[in-house]
């Protein structure tokens, strides 16, 4: 469970994000979607603990984030954009690494079965600073599973990917929320989000524009041509905004 409550961010006397709440009940994958500036990243950033609300209360798992920050973390899986890894650490480092931070007894059964999922198996030994870009991503991926989290964010999870391996995060991120996880996607890449996601959160200059399931959004907003398409919908409820700014 996520749970966001009147979330505000400030940076001296700039708002990044301004009054948000929300929530992510287990089983449902909310796509968090808006321009470049819209506060998303902000907001990931402050679900995951790397930088601290300006006021305002968010939850993992019923952990407060700034509360009971290690608990809370410990129910949490986080995939940034650009995911850093150990340069001279393999894969398999990697997951012994992880398995250790969090304490997970006898991961090597989960690890090899995240290796054979995100078809890393052949690139166990392989040294990261090797790895392709789309490589590290599930490196990353693969990671931030092994301890199974009740809480997964991501920040564009497809990143650098082929098709073959976007096939197999789509799959893996439906069969996280079939086992109970609550998951946020933010990506600007609307086709994803509108065929992996349950529910819906538009931000804009920081502020929430539409929340929702995906059809009470793309409904919400309508279209006389009959597009009900999220890419439709996503620039009607972002037009007047951009209009603002010119």
């Amino acid at each position: 469970m996520i749970t966001v409550t009147n979330f505000t961010k400030r940076y001296n006397d700039f708002t990044a994000v301004r009054d948000l709440s929300f929530t992510v009940a287990p089983g449902q994958i909310l796509g968090l979607v808006g321009p470049n500036g819209a506060g998303k990243t902000t907001t990931l950033r402050t679900l995951c603990g790397i930088i601290p609300p300006s006021s305002g209360q968010l939850s993992i798992a019923t952990h407060d984030i700034v509360k009971a920050p290690i608990a809370a973390k410990r129910s949490l899986g986080y995939i940034p954009d650009d995911p850093r890894l150990f340069d001279t650490m393999t894969v398999w480092e990697h997951l012994a690494f992880t398995a250790a931070a969090y304490r997970v007894s006898d991961f090597e059964r989960s690890a090899e079965a995240l290796l054979e999922a995100f078809d890393l198996t052949n690139k166990r030994d392989t040294l990261a600073h090797n790895l392709s870009r789309g490589m590290r991503q599930k490196v990353a991926i693969a990671c931030a599973f092994l301890h199974d989290p009740t809480v997964i964010l991501f920040d564009e999870p497809l990143t650098g990917l082929d098709p073959q391996g976007i096939r197999n995060i789509q799959q893996a991120i439906r069969e996280r929320a079939r086992a109970g996880a609550a998951i946020i996607i933010s990506s600007h890449l609307l086709s994803l989000v509108e065929a992996l996601c349950t529910h819906l959160l538009v931000l804009n200059l920081g502020e929430c524009r539409r929340f929702g399931t995906m059809s009470e959004v793309l409904g919400d907003v309508g279209h006389t041509d009959g597009n009900s398409s999220l890419e439709a919908a996503y620039f009607t409820m972002t037009k007047d905004d951009a209009q603002g700014e010119a």
